[in-house]
């Protein structure tokens, strides 16, 4: 089992910080998400919003992953999330579907408001795998040094979406309107997304073109128009 901790500050308000993390997909930066869909939500007696979304996500196996580990290359992922709006707090927890015997990563997230205003994200993860035959270390390495990239990318989009919501109160559009032009684009980060279900490197990280600036830029014309 390799174990993952890290904390980030934001200096945007918890309550903007919680509307990026949930507007998170579609963008640049988590072109590997297929589709994200809320399954259950409903709100408990203290006031809080506890939501389930099922994630699809396309993945990319190292050069020497054997032949047919896995059936395929995508996996289910579910995300059980809790926002009290009291103690201003957001906790979700992610953990993967399919392929588990091979590799399971259970990940969980915290944004809390601090003294002074500002946004902490802390971020744990626990990458275990049962595969056995002489390999378990290895997935696991590998899945720690993915993680490590997944968490950066994450982060930038997220980042991205926070300039977009403080671009959309600068227009005339309206938040709503803002909204749902910015999820009608969803197809267009999918169309760089590789099939090979190899990648293209032995550390497995994903290719560049997949955050490159050129790609943000180019998104984000998509949405605001020609600047």
């Amino acid at each position: 089992m390799k174990f993952f901790s890290q904390s980030f500050l934001y200096d945007d308000p918890w309550s903007i910080v919680s509307l990026a993390f949930f507007l998170r997909y579609p963008n640049p930066y988590a072109a590997h998400v297929i589709s994200c869909d809320v399954i259950d939500r409903h709100q408990t007696e203290s006031g809080s919003l506890l939501t389930t979304r099922l994630i699809l996500k396309r993945g990319a196996l190292p050069r020497w992953a054997p032949q047919g580990i896995i059936s395929r290359a995508e996996s289910w992922v579910i995300e059980e999330s809790e926002v009290d709006p009291f103690g201003k707090f957001v906790r979700c927890r992610t953990k993967n579907l399919d392929h588990v015997k091979v590799m399971q990563v259970e990940e969980t997230q915290l944004f809390e408001q601090n003294e002074d205003g500002r946004t902490v994200q802390t971020t744990e993860a626990y990458i275990t795998s049962k595969f056995g035959w002489g390999m378990t270390k290895r997935i696991e390495s590998h899945g720690l040094a993915r993680f490590k990239a997944h968490v950066q990318r994450s982060r930038q989009g997220v980042s991205l979406i926070l300039d977009l919501i403080r671009q959309a109160r600068l227009q005339p559009m309206a938040l709503g309107s803002y909204i749902t032009h910015l999820h009608s684009e969803r197809s267009f980060t999918s169309t760089d997304t590789p099939t090979s279900s190899h990648s293209s490197d032995n550390t497995g990280h994903a290719p560049e073109e997949y955050f490159s600036p050129t790609t943000e830029n180019t998104w984000l014309d998509k949405i605001w128009g020609s600047r």
